[in-house]
This record gives C-alpha cells, structure tokens and sequence, in this order.
C-alpha cells in the first residue's frame, strides 16, 4: 500500500488525497451496509458511495465540459450565461479507480461481496499500482483475497510475468509509439494532409492504441504476476474478432464487463422487450463513450459503437441465414474473413472520432479521405527507417496474432527447448533497446 500510494504521489502528490477519500467513502460504506438488514438503510450508504466517487468524477473530468457545452448552446440564443471555468489537472486514473471501488460497494450491496474490514488491505485493492492508472478495472471478488493469502517464490510465475511486461514494452515503446510520430502530426494538422495520409493515419492509429493500451495492461498483469497476484485478462486479440459484440468480449475486458455488469443488466439487459433491449445497448455504449473522455468525439464514438451494435441486434436473423449458405458451400473460412474484415473497417471508421482532436477535425478528416494528391510524405516520421519499420512491425503483429489464434503459436513456443525460449526473449530485449522509442511518451489512457 505504500509503494502503491508514494507511486501516484510521484505524479502529484496532493491527489492522493482523492484516492483516500473515496477509500474511506467506500470503507465505511461497506461496512454499514453489512450491519443492517433493512434494504433501505442498506441503499442510502450505496448512494452515499455513488454520488461521493461520481461527484468527484464529474467535478474534475466533466464540469468543464458540460458547463462548456451549456455556455455554447446560450450563446446560440444570445443568452449571456456566466458559467465558471476551473483549471486544473485531471486526475491521472481517476475513471479506473472510481469504478474500481464503486463495483466493490455496490457488490456489496447485492450480497455478491463481504465487506473487508482490513483497512490496509481494502486501500491495498483501491490503488494496487501495477493497474491503479490505467486498469484492468479488477473486482474485489478476485483481488481482495489475493491480499490475504502467501506468496511463495515460483521460478514459472516469475518467468511468465516477466516475458509478460517484456512483450507489453515491445508493444509500447517500439510499435505504438514509432506509430504516434505519423499518427499525432496528421491528427493534428488535418487540413494539410490529402486521402492517403488520413486513411494511413487513422490505420497507424489503430494499432497504436490497441499496442499502447494492451501493452500498458501487459505490464500492469506481468507485474503483478511477478509479486504473485493474478490480474483479469484485458484484451483477447480484438481484430480477428468477427462482429462489434465479439469485439467488445476482446477489447478493454474489464471496461466492458464492468458496464455490462453494472449498467447493461441493472437496466434490464436482455431480459426486455427488443425495444427496451436495443435501448439498453445503446444507452451503456453512449455512457461508455462519455467514460473515456470529456468531448464530443468520445460521446459521438461511443454512440457509433451503440449503432453498430443496435444493427448487429437487428440483424441476427439474416447473419444466421447467411452463415448457413456459407456453410452449405463449403466457404466459412471465406465468411470468416469478410466478417473480420467488415468489423475491422466499423471500428476503424470509428477511431477516426476517437483519435480527432475536436469535431470539427473529424469531418476535415472524412472529407480528406476522398482526397488525393498523390504526395506521399514518409518524412512525417523523425527517421525514413521508422516508416518502414512501422509496417514491418504491424504486419508481424497481425501475422503473429493470426497464428496464435488460430495455431496455438504461443503454446508451441512455450513446448521449445529452454536455450530457443531465452533467445527469442533476449533477441526481444534487444529490439526494445535498439529500437524503442525513449522520449518519455505517455501510455494514451493515462489521459482517462
């Protein structure tokens, strides 16, 4: 707990503060729950928990934002509304531990989880630094008894843990971030880059963020292991997926489970009418949205993602149908691969939002997509090579995964002899120091 809380206090150190009011909140909360047996009483400390971590949430990620875009909409009816401006840093992490902490009292509240009484091992599950900035959003479930239990040294555990952190460095350090020099000057000056340009860049983005994040969960799940406790899974291959739903059980595993669990069902789930049901989707994906950031390309990327998945509801039967004519024919792998392929453009599309800098910037960005000059510049990048290294290392990424999945080419290396495992690993650490990117770039969901 006090390596865990000097490491955010080496960001700021007057934020931890906000760590342990909510630790406190929640503490204290859970406990009372558990000594009543009254539904009422039990709900006024869960509402106590969510309006103290959902206030501050708001205060310091959305107030800007909403009183911003109230400001905006008087200003359209020439009504002078003063609204205050307050500027200060955003919180790093602070969208992860606030869920963190909130699923562990509102599991208590349903029964699913004791309260912990331990106080220093509750603080222990609300700022864990192997995940603390930037997840896996863990459940209490999982990681509160791992803090209780002994550890002893484990030569396998460690080993995996290491290659583990090593590979989510290769990701970070030497694909995503050799990825971000092309990708951050389009972005950023959208208006003076052509078709080809927009189209690579948002492909190079792409990648970079599923690189910087997975990497980032990578680490975060290899340090852990290391010390001995098991974190969840956070990201499955999420581009060999072949629909928006298959996607969503791959990509961000905790962000998605969490709202699954704690806004999809609460809301009715599927247990609805359709209507209710596709409302239901729509609405978590909106939330979602919003959760990553306080901007309008963020609402607007959550809401795509809520229609593609509205549309895959409505279309179920006609996938159905479709996929057994495929299987009539003999040609599911063909299938297979215009499913990947059509999910993979949907997303796509939708990391232009994601990625643009405001809304205005997203439409430059669209409309330059059918714009072409035939000026290739290589040179947006600080060297030649990095451009060609770029796709020499996304190519071998998706070739990789594409062979794991569905070669089982992880469990086929782990089967080699010992001195072929230690040379893919060194040969691995020296590609990180002989070609990552070292100038101090931060992990991209740092940010939310």
């Amino acid at each position: 707990m006090a390596a865990s809380y000097y490491f955010y206090m080496c960001w700021n150190y007057k934020y931890i503060l906000l760590i342990l009011f909510s630790t406190v909140v929640d503490y204290l909360a859970a406990i009372a729950m558990s000594r009543t047996s009254q539904k009422k009483f039990k709900k006024v400390f869960l509402v106590a928990s969510l309006i103290s971590n959902l206030g501050l949430l708001f205060f310091f990620k959305y107030f800007n934002f909403f009183s911003g875009s109230i400001n905006a909409i008087f200003d359209q009816f020439n009504v002078f509304y003063n609204v205050p401006y307050y500027d200060y840093l955003l919180p790093v992490g602070i969208s992860f531990y606030t869920f963190q902490t909130l699923s562990y009292t509102i599991d208590v509240y349903k029964g699913k989880q004791k309260p912990e009484y331990h106080f220093g091992k509750f603080a222990l599950f609300v700022s864990f630094f192997p995940q603390l900035v930037a997840g896996p959003i863990e459940r209490s479930v999982n990681l509160l008894p791992q803090f209780s239990q002994t550890f002893k040294f484990e030569y396998a555990r460690i080993r995996d843990g290491i290659i583990l952190m090593t590979w989510g460095m290769f990701k970070k350090v030497v694909i995503a971030d050799r990825l971000s020099e092309y990708v951050n000057e389009v972005f950023n000056h959208p208006e003076s880059y052509d078709g080809f340009h927009n189209i690579l860049a948002t492909l190079f983005f792409s990648f970079q963020i599923y690189c910087d994040f997975s990497g980032y969960s990578d680490v975060a799940i290899g340090a852990a292991l290391v010390m001995g406790y098991h974190l969840m899974k956070n990201f499955n291959r999420p581009y060999l997926a072949k629909s928006i739903g298959e996607f969503w059980s791959r990509w961000h595993i905790s962000l998605s489970t969490w709202f699954r669990d704690y806004v999809y069902i609460p809301l009715g789930g599927n247990r609805v009418s359709i209507s209710r049901l596709l409302f239901n989707l729509y609405i978590t994906f909106l939330i979602s949205g919003l959760w990553h950031g306080a901007n309008w390309t963020f609402v607007i990327w959550g809401a795509l993602h809520g229609i593609y998945l509205v549309t895959e509801r409505l279309t179920i039967r006609y996938r159905k149908e479709i996929k057994i004519h495929f299987d009539k024919i003999h040609l599911q792998g063909l299938l297979n691969l215009m499913q990947m392929a059509i999910t993979f453009t949907l997303v796509y599309v939708a990391w232009i939002f994601f990625r643009a800098n405001s809304i205005s910037d997203t439409f430059i960005i669209i409309k330059n997509l059918f714009v072409f000059n035939n000026n290739l510049d290589i040179n947006l990048f600080q060297f030649k090579a990095d451009f060609y290294l770029s796709i020499i290392f996304v190519t071998g990424l998706i070739v990789f995964e594409i062979f794991s999945e569905y070669f089982g080419l992880v469990n086929k290396i782990r089967k080699q002899h010992f001195f072929i495992k230690l040379t893919l690993f060194l040969v691995g650490i020296f590609i990180i120091i002989a070609l990552g990117k070292w100038e101090g770039t931060d992990f991209l969901y740092f940010q939310f």
